[in-house]
């Protein structure tokens, strides 16, 4: 049967250790010295070993006490932090997580799940938009954090990564063959225009053949080998795939995505979940 070590008593120990003596930690733990020696008798019967050796004119540790007292920082530091996160008002509350939509995958769900471990009181509001209103909320102040993907690192970012869109369609489909060209892109997207720009400086001739403001839509038009898209590489719908086109498509922009973060004073906890989306993307 496991056994737990008293957390009181092991306070007192480092106490002892640190201070070098029972009278200073007393005065440390704002206790009496006849309780601390309590303390101290109670752990060393519970671990059945002497910690201290009393022989010495002055406290000094046992060579199991030396032992210990690395372990019984360690073990202190980790209670005071849960027991910090748990309860103090600083972990509480609610943050608005910005995401545009091509690009909650792969990453987002893990940072939200560790994030969760590490705030439970924290609430993480996920809203999934195009770049350009994400940036407008933010600007308003109604999102804590945002990523975007944009061509330019924009006033205030900071530039996770740097992906290069590419051409996607159906597995194996054949709809990127086609002249002209048929695309299916969201209205608001901002690849669209370059796309399209490309497209003209290869000569290739194209018509738009799903336009919608679904995402939905757009993507099951395109693994039903109906149209072409473009997306960032690695952030890839699993019902799709980067098309193989032997150079007949033209080469697409370099997109950044970027990370933009309240300002602390306003938003403590902005930054916490900040660190785990940059831990992502450094992973990456």
């Amino acid at each position: 049967m496991p056994r737990n070590i008293d957390m009181t008593a092991l306070r007192s120990f480092v106490a002892v250790a640190e201070a070098g003596g029972v009278t200073r930690a007393a005065g440390f733990l704002n206790l009496t010295q006849s309780a601390v020696s309590m303390q101290l008798k109670r752990l060393e019967e519970n671990l059945g070993q002497s910690l201290l050796d009393r022989t010495a004119r002055k406290i000094a540790l046992t060579a199991q006490g030396e032992q210990l007292l690395g372990y019984g920082r360690k073990l202190l530091a980790l209670n005071d932090e849960v027991y910090a996160r748990l309860t103090d008002q600083l972990f509480e509350g609610e943050l608005v997580l910005g995401v545009p939509s091509d690009i909650v995958y792969p990453h987002i769900p893990a940072v939200l799940q560790r994030f969760a471990q590490d705030f439970p009181r924290v609430k993480v509001q996920l809203l999934s938009s195009y770049t350009s209103r994400l940036k407008w909320l933010f600007s308003r102040g109604e999102c804590d954090l945002i990523l975007t993907t944009e061509e330019v690192v924009g006033e205030g970012a900071e530039t996770l990564i740097t992906l290069p869109l590419v051409w996607i369609g159906s597995p194996g489909g054949s709809a990127w063959k086609s002249r002209p060209l048929r695309l299916a892109f969201e209205n608001n997207c901002l690849f669209r225009s370059g796309v399209q720009a490309a497209l003209d400086r290869a000569g290739i001739p194209w018509e738009m053949a799903v336009e919608s403001d679904s995402t939905r839509t757009v993507e099951a038009s395109v693994s039903a080998d109906l149209a072409v898209h473009a997306s960032i590489q690695d952030s890839l719908p699993n019902q799709v795939e980067e098309i193989n086109h032997g150079g007949h498509l033209p080469d697409l922009a370099m997109i950044n995505i970027n990370l933009y973060v309240a300002d602390p004073n306003q938003s403590p906890l902005a930054e916490e979940l900040a660190v785990l989306v940059r831990q992502a993307y450094c992973s990456n």
